[in-house]
């Protein structure tokens, strides 16, 4: 199976430094910032879709802009790019959401991914109306699960559930082709919800042992229910022609993290209710700068100061190359990644990381197009 590689579009906005936000911590940023204009966000997804990524993953919460609106504009000024639109079940009825998604695959021709988020901070989600506890939200994802894939199957669903109710619903036009869902938790009633609904199970960018472990406890789960998933990692990366000059950029954005900004986000994120949260809080251990490296060209840096993905792959072409054949060989066939800022970063690996892969036999560009290294990126670091 070819890998497969998908960007970020930054709608919380984007910088040469990190840009903060997630997990009920403010957006936050130093240094000049970039607006998540649509003609920003555009430019940024057509750099993307010419590169050889197949989608892009849109972020979710009241720190960057609607994923659903910012997507359907941006889809128009793209041809091929898919969208992974994060999602919060439970702000809107499953057959609306259903009907959203159905006119979306129309309106764009097939190219919405639907990333499912429980939600992870129970004050963040009371702030939308949202007043059920974190297990609670993770028992009516599967209810909200079961009546999408219902409708999307074209079949009549009723249901009277804990936390939904439907009754006669039925969808007048069917997605074609029906959006894959996306799906990420490190809970064990996560691990339920994932193994009996989604078509790809994502993770954060921990260590390669504990990804392994991860994934075989949910593909454990799917088979329980005679499922096979896929399973996709969620990184930063910062590349480079040399390893050092990946390192110094690293560096470089970590002298610009503000010490007193470091530690109000350290301590809003140490009361999150996110189980994967608390293992990337684990990884960096408070911030000392000493032991960032957590794996060789795996660095926690980001996550002192942004919740969510907290981890990059830093190094030369070829060390990136060769991490993303150590996760590859575990089981990841997909790569969600991202980089500051996201146009700039999005060209080095584009034109440094993926020619190699390609090279090798694991990679093709999605429009068949032939890919040749180049030996420099038309951007300054």
């Amino acid at each position: 199976m070819s890998l497969t590689f998908h960007w970020f579009l930054p709608t919380n906005g984007d910088s040469r430094h990190v840009v903060g936000g997630g997990h009920g911590t403010p957006a936050t940023v130093s240094g000049r910032d970039r607006p998540p204009t649509v003609a920003y966000l555009s430019q940024i997804a057509r750099a993307a879709e010419d590169l050889g990524f197949v989608g892009a993953l849109t972020p979710t919460g009241a720190w960057c802009e609607d994923a659903w609106l910012t997507t359907a504009m941006v889809s128009q000024n793209t041809e091929r790019l898919k969208f992974l639109v994060a999602f919060r079940p439970g702000f809107v009825s499953p057959t609306l959401a259903a009907q959203m998604a159905s006119t979306f695959q129309r309106q764009s021709g097939g190219r919405l991914l639907l990333n499912v988020v429980t939600g992870g901070e129970s004050h963040e989600q009371r702030a939308y109306g949202d007043f059920l506890d974190k297990d609670d939200r993770y028992r009516r994802t599967d209810e909200f699960l079961e009546v999408v894939r219902g409708l999307w199957d074209g079949r009549t669903v009723d249901l009277k559930g804990e936390h939904l109710r439907v009754e006669d619903a039925k969808l007048a036009r069917l997605p074609d082709p029906v959006p894959e869902v996306y799906f990420g938790g490190s809970s064990p009633i996560a691990g339920e919800v994932a193994a009996k609904h989604v078509d790809v199970y994502l993770t954060w960018g921990e260590p390669p042992a504990q990804v392994a472990e991860k994934i075989a406890w949910v593909r454990g789960l799917a088979a329980q229910h005679g499922r096979t998933l896929r399973f996709g990692i969620r990184l930063h990366v910062i590349t480079r022609d040399t390893s050092e000059e990946a390192w110094a950029e690293a560096n470089r954005l970590l002298d610009g993290f503000d010490p007193e900004t470091v530690k109000s986000v350290q301590a809003g994120l140490a009361r999150s209710e996110s189980e994967g949260q608390q293992r990337m809080l684990a990884l960096h251990g408070g911030g000392s700068r000493d032991g960032l490296e957590i794996h060789p060209n795996l660095w926690a840096g980001i996550g002192l100061v942004r919740g969510g993905a907290g981890t990059a792959l830093v190094g030369s072409h070829d060390e990136v190359a060769e991490r993303i054949k150590e996760y590859h060989a575990l089981g990841i066939d997909e790569f969600v990644l991202s980089g500051y800022p996201h146009l700039e970063e999005a060209y080095w690996f584009g034109e440094g990381v993926l020619p190699r892969l390609a090279a090798q036999g694991l990679w093709h560009h999605p429009s068949g197009k032939e890919v040749t290294s180049s030996a420099q990126v038309p951007f300054a670091s």
